[in-house]
């Protein structure tokens, strides 16, 4: 791996030469959070998926981690890639990075995909974020200990285990977080500091928006505002899924995905 993609933990995979897909993963996750999901397209399309910056086993600068950087790093992927024009698919954080490359970038979008995310700010997203880095007091030098702890301070245990899948082992017999803590925070922060209807107003190509129906992230109401301010987007509600829709509900989100491309 050379250039700028050498900064990334990516995988490209699927049909050399085929169409071009491209998933953008949400805060404190990794390109695998998508695995399951990878494997019902590869045969038909060339895949990009990668840890994005501060995240997995990408590199983690010490600043810069608002929406339209995160874009600006995927513009350069694709310009290193000689890939013009993708599908993107995003979730959560990844979903709001998508729509402002899209908006930032309509010519190289070919259909567009957000996954339980609005363009709104959000301070108790912000205050939600930070209460979790008080709950886990890591480093842990027991993974045992770190499991106990992190499944006993959180009542909903989606969200405990996946906390948990993201502590590694740093050191010899010392255990954090895969990700840059500091760059999470930095993401929540500055991602959700402001409203960003104005990019999401701004997206001229064909988008699917999904909503898990028993989503905490993407109100209901929110969810029929977006649709209504962007003539170009279409929306689908999926039962029985929260924030994580291609995690609860990974063969409805496979089919919703396959329709729409």
């Amino acid at each position: 791996m050379s250039g700028y993609l050498k900064n990334f933990n990516s995988d490209i995979r699927g049909l050399g030469g085929g169409r071009k897909l491209v998933f953008l993963h949400g805060l404190m996750g990794s390109w695998t959070n998508w695995r399951r999901i990878l494997t019902a397209f590869e045969k038909e399309y060339q895949i990009l998926s990668y840890d994005q910056r501060g995240h997995g086993r990408s590199f983690k600068p010490e600043a810069n981690y608002r929406p339209e950087d995160y874009a600006e790093d995927l513009r350069i992927i694709l310009d290193e890639l000689k890939w013009e024009k993708v599908t993107l698919v995003g979730h959560s954080m990844g979903g709001r990075n998508a729509f402002v490359f899209a908006a930032q970038n309509p010519h190289r979008i070919e259909k567009l995909v957000i996954e339980d995310i609005g363009p709104e700010g959000s301070a108790e997203s912000v205050r939600k974020t930070e209460l979790i880095f008080s709950k886990v007091p890591t480093p842990f030098t027991d993974k045992r200990v770190a499991k106990d702890t992190i499944l006993n301070a959180f009542e909903d245990q989606v969200l405990a285990q996946y906390l948990y899948s993201n502590i590694a082992e740093v050191e010899p017999n010392l255990f954090d977080w895969r990700f840059s803590k500091n760059a999470i925070l930095q993401s929540i922060r500055e991602g959700r500091n402001r409203d960003r209807w104005d990019y999401w107003e701004d997206v001229k190509n064909e988008t699917l928006l999904i909503r898990g129906a028993q989503s905490d992230e993407l109100d209901h109401a929110t969810f029929e505002k977006m649709l209504e301010s962007n003539p170009y987007a279409k929306g689908v509600e999926i039962p029985n899924a929260g924030h994580w829709v291609h995690s609860d509900q990974p063969l409805l989100f496979i089919e919703e995905l396959k329709k729409f491309f």
